[in-house]
């Protein structure tokens, strides 16, 4: 699949805009997305049929526990974390390798992912999740329909955190199967145990923060952005796939990951702050304007609380007395959504100055430039 024509026109490729199969470029990455992600579901349905029947050995009520759980990993979702780490693999093997032996590897991104969700979501108290109710919400329906006692909330939410927990285990589980030299696989395994632990320290100060507002800046809020949402999407699969295709550490092709994993991190979270209070409901999933309504301390608000007037920041610090729709007003008027939109656009121009000198796979390095404005640009 590798061309002069894909390399030399990935600039044109505008990544909010629907496929054009008469463009190499887009039809190429296009090939290449559907099978990767078609090869990463197929990985996981297979894995997840083995486990949930042995779950459902133990006892007949496991069935629909089992069930829940290989829902909240098959139902909907981009596959982005697979992606990356694919093209951080590709980017230095080339076009020549069989995908076959790390593919449980690049699967297992996802089920670390869906670990993620599922206990982000309780603790949000989220609703719905891909445009369906959350795994928490769905299971507290569960026991209401069922009958049984005690309270609905609170089983779910106990349900959906041992959901979460089983697909960390089965994230290892799958891992395990990647067939690559030990030597190269405790260093894989060495990438993806710091990725979960800058994971946890990124999600313990996004908690941190809605319970101490008073004490956020900007600042913190890009440290949450780069360690619950940067490292663990782009940065750490990136390096997760150059581990997998055993460069060392100190290769230029690390640092230039590193520093293009990071901007692109960084772009994709200030993106999804704007969604989450401008972006449609039918296409994010989730509904607009939860942040604003919980007051959570996200870059997008803490811009707007240090730019508004007097009058605009006391609007803002009564949240909960405004529509959201004023809210979502408010914060554009202070000129705090033009500024992230600069933020997001000086990422992507650091993302892409990163591959300019990087010593990467000529396809792989259009694919990163497509999904560098892909992450800063997406309607979802």
């Amino acid at each position: 699949m590798a061309n002069d024509a894909v390399a030399d026109n990935a600039t044109r490729v505008a990544a909010a805009e629907p496929v054009d199969r008469d463009d190499p470029v887009q039809a190429v990455l296009a090939a290449y997305t559907h099978e990767l992600v078609t090869a990463v579901d197929e990985t996981l349905t297979a894995f997840l049929a083995t486990e949930v029947d042995s779950l459902s050995e133990i006892d007949a009520s496991m069935g629909a526990f089992a069930a829940s759980a290989r829902e909240a990993v098959l139902v909907g979702g981009k596959r982005i974390r697979p992606t990356f780490a694919y093209w951080g693999w590709r980017g230095a093997v080339g076009g020549a390798e069989a995908l076959s032996p790390v593919l449980p590897a690049l699967a297992a991104l996802e089920l670390l992912h869906t670990f993620a969700l599922v206990h982000d979501d309780v603790m949000d108290a989220s609703t719905t999740r891909r445009g369906r109710p959350t795994a928490h919400v769905a299971l507290a329906d569960q026991h209401v329909q069922a009958g049984h006692r005690g309270d609905p909330g609170r089983f779910g939410e106990a349900v959906a955190v041992l959901i979460g927990d089983l697909c960390m285990v089965w994230a290892d589980q799958l891992l395990a199967y990647a067939t690559v030299p030990p030597a190269r696989l405790f260093e894989v395994r060495r990438c993806y145990d710091q990725m979960r632990v800058e994971t946890v320290a990124g999600q313990y100060l996004d908690v941190l923060g809605e319970n101490d507002p008073a004490s956020w800046s900007v600042d913190r809020a890009l440290r949450v952005a780069r360690y619950k949402t940067a490292s663990y999407t782009v940065q750490h699969p990136l390096l997760f796939g150059a581990c997998l295709a055993g460069v060392p550490a100190n290769d230029p092709l690390v640092s230039a990951y590193t520093r293009y994993g990071l901007a692109v991190g960084e772009a994709f979270q200030l993106r999804d702050d704007l969604l989450g209070v401008y972006g449609d409901p039918a296409a994010t999933g989730k509904p607009a304007g939860d942040d604003l309504r919980t007051g959570k301390p996200t870059a997008l608000l803490m811009l707007a609380r240090e730019l508004a007037t007097p009058a605009q920041l006391s609007a803002l610090e009564r949240a909960g007395d405004e529509p959201v729709d004023r809210l979502a007003e408010l914060v554009a008027e202070t000129g705090a959504v033009a500024r992230v939109e600069r933020m997001i656009a000086e990422r992507v121009s650091d993302a892409l100055a990163a591959l300019d000198a990087a010593p990467v796979d000529r396809t792989a390095r259009t694919a990163l430039t497509v999904l560098a404005t892909t992450a800063a640009n997406r309607r979802a």
